[in-house]
């Protein structure tokens, strides 16, 4: 592949340095976790300025293919585990499938609790309802990234209080093939967090490491809110797209 600049194209410098330390990166000669070259030899292997060699970087790390450690360098970042906020209503395992991405869950709990003042205002029922609690980590190729609690009616659904949800077993996938509960919608609040301590033990993470949490209520066909989910994604690991459509007034 080549390695300098074409000076007669009409494509910025800054972005064929940019395409061709990407080809590098996926071609593998600079691996997840390497350090890249400093910029003084970015500079002489390009052989273009400084100022080229840091817009390149920018365009790099505003991508998540790199990240800056200050007082290290810069390196090739693990490749962030996509979500969406706008998409066909799934569960964990199904995204994580169309990624190409094997996922594991272990239950941590899985009991019938006395429903707060909170949780019973997002399922639109009594303080004190009883609700079953799940609460699953969720591992993308062995490592944890995603602590995830659900709660749902116990008079809906009381069999989920033996049902296995490790391993790869969708949560969706028992509603809807043995109750029939099929979810038609959800509602999601997004939020930039600090991780706890609990958060931070099973996550493998510092405590106040950033977190990106996922409130949501999803819905049965007839509007019953079914569950309430709180979850906590990595933030060093996971991104979210969000789709936009345009209205016609």
């Amino acid at each position: 592949m080549g390695i300098k600049v074409d000076r007669d194209s009409f494509i910025p410098y800054y972005i064929q340095v940019k395409e061709m330390i990407l080809d590098r990166i996926k071609s593998g000669e600079w691996k997840v976790g390497e350090q890249l070259p400093g910029e003084p030899q970015l500079c002489k292997m390009f052989n273009v300025s400084r100022t080229v060699i840091r817009q390149a970087l920018n365009q790099l790390a505003h991508d998540d293919l790199i990240v800056r450690q200050k007082g290290r360098g810069t390196f090739v970042a693990k490749p962030k585990l996509r979500g969406s906020l706008v998409q066909r209503l799934t569960g964990f395992h199904e995204n994580m499938a169309s990624q190409g991405k094997t996922a594991i869950t272990r239950v941590i709990k899985q009991d019938k609790i006395a429903t707060s003042s909170r949780i019973a205002l997002f399922l639109n029922v009594e303080r004190g309802t009883e609700l079953v609690r799940i609460e699953r980590l969720r591992f993308v190729q062995d490592e944890p990234i995603v602590l995830v609690s659900s709660y749902l009616p116990y008079s809906l659904c009381p069999g989920l209080l033996t049902v296995d949800l490790e391993g790869n077993k969708s949560l969706y996938a028992y509603l809807e093939k043995e109750l029939g509960m099929r979810i038609e919608r959800g509602s999601r609040t997004i939020e930039a967090v600090a991780a706890n301590e609990h958060e931070a033990h099973w996550l493998n993470i510092e405590r106040a490491a950033p977190l990106i949490l996922l409130d949501s209520v999803s819905y049965l066909k007839n509007e019953t809110p079914i569950e309430y989910y709180h979850a906590v994604h990595r933030g060093d690991r996971s991104k979210f797209e969000v789709e936009l459509v345009r209205s016609l007034e």
